[in-house]
Formats: C-alpha cells, structure tokens, sequence
C-alpha cells in the first residue's frame, strides 16, 4: 500500500506535511491487530483514500470506506482506521466538518481524533464547539483533545472544562489542563461558583473540581463538599442544558 507520507493534500488546505509519528504508531499497531481480511481491506482502502482524496460523485470512496470500517475492522478497531483513512485522504476543515454532520457518533468522534493530525489553524473549531454542545460524553472528551487545547479561546475553554464536570466526563480528558488552567482565576471562580451551586442543592460536588482548582493556584474549599459516588449528571441549577452560554 502507499505510505501515509505519500497521501496528495488538497489545494488551499492548512495541512502537516508529515505523518505524526503517533499516527505511524497507530497505522502498525493497528496492522498487528487486524486479520488477514480486515488488514487487506484497511490496506486498499487507504490506497484509495490517498489516490482519490477528493469528492467524485456525490460521496468519495474514501467517505464510504469510513462508513464501512465497524463492519471491516469490528467495532474495536474502527475508529483508528478511521483516523487513518482521515488522514491518508488529507481531509481538510469543510470535508471533515461534512463527514462529521453527515457521519454516526463513532464516525464524528473519529473525526475528533483526527482534528490535530489534519488541520493546523482554527477553521476547525465548529465541530469541536458542535461535540461540546452534546451530552454525549465520549464526544466530549474526544472534543477536549490537543486541538481544543491549541484553538479554543480561554472562555470557550473554561466551558468545555465545566461541560467535563457537569457530564462526568474524567478532567484527565482535557488535554493541557495544568498550562490552561494555571493562574486562571477566572476559571477558578466559575469552579467555587458551581460547587457552591451544588451543595447548596445537596448534591455531591465533583472529586475532578478539586483537582482542576488546584491547578489554578486558587485552591479556595468550597463548603459542603462530598465524594461523588459516581459520575454527576448535568444539572439544570448550573444554568445549562448541555448547551455554554
């Protein structure tokens, strides 16, 4: 098969112009994992993806492969496929946002995955502000990634950090917490303000707050905390219904 080094980009697209070595990780591990049919039909499958990356017809080939690879590559190994067939085709910022809205949850969190290996600058953003909105909470933590942690401006960002707290989704998740988070007295406000929020409505506040708190180097306790038995729901007393302000 052609190597990922080889796949064309598309004209006018913000694109690396190597393969991240953690993709070239993925792509080998991947193939230890895969039988002989399902690594045949990857193998094809990212050929295709880098020789046509553009739109013939109404759908790309490629865009199909996407669909197909839970059933090719069952359902524990698709999303790296995914990621990799992304990749091999050099998906810019409007083909992935199409394959996002058009594509099932597993899909759309595999262009999630996908968003720093692929697109450089911000254009990208809409679909990480569309995952963040859900309360799906797999979109979510894949929405908190690397390219969250390079684009997101700070109010956008100490949002999707509350999205992790009020769905339960683990704040291990958001990737660069300890730079974004440091000194940010904002987001330590919005921290002791939902807790104070939650005690006062006898409802647990998140173990993960603390932590988050701390990196702010504002470590204020906020009353009545509890250990939360298990993940905490969204909560209509934080003014949200899975959708920022």
């Amino acid at each position: 098969m052609n190597d990922l080094h080889d796949a064309p980009g598309a004209a006018g697209t913000t694109l690396p112009t190597e393969t991240p070595s953690a993709l070239t990780t993925l792509h080998a591990r991947l193939n230890s994992l895969l039988g002989g049919a399902a690594r045949a039909w990857l193998d094809q499958a990212l050929d295709e993806a880098a020789a046509h990356p553009g739109t013939h017809g109404p759908i790309s080939v490629w865009e199909l492969r996407i669909a197909e690879a839970g059933r090719r590559c069952g359902p524990e190994y698709a999303e790296a496929a995914r990621v990799l067939l992304l990749y091999a085709a050099r998906a810019d910022a409007p083909t992935l946002a199409r394959v996002y809205r058009q594509g099932t949850a597993d899909e759309r969190r595999a262009v999630l995955e996908a968003l720093p290996h692929l697109v450089t600058g911000p254009e990208a953003l809409p679909i990480v502000e569309d995952a963040l909105r859900t309360n799906d909470t797999r979109l979510v933590a894949a929405a908190v990634g690397p390219y969250a942690a390079r684009h997101l401006d700070a109010h956008n960002w100490r949002h999707a950090v509350l999205k992790c707290l009020f769905t339960g989704v683990p704040v291990d998740a958001v990737d660069d917490l300890p730079r974004r988070a440091h000194a940010d007295a904002e987001l330590a406000r919005m921290l002791s303000d939902y807790a104070d929020e939650r005690s006062a409505a006898d409802r647990p506040v998140p173990h993960d707050l603390h932590l988050v708190l701390a990196l702010t180097g504002h470590p204020a306790t906020p009353t009545g905390t509890d250990e939360p038995k298990g993940p905490t729901a969204p909560d209509g007393s934080s003014g949200t219904d899975g959708k920022e302000s």
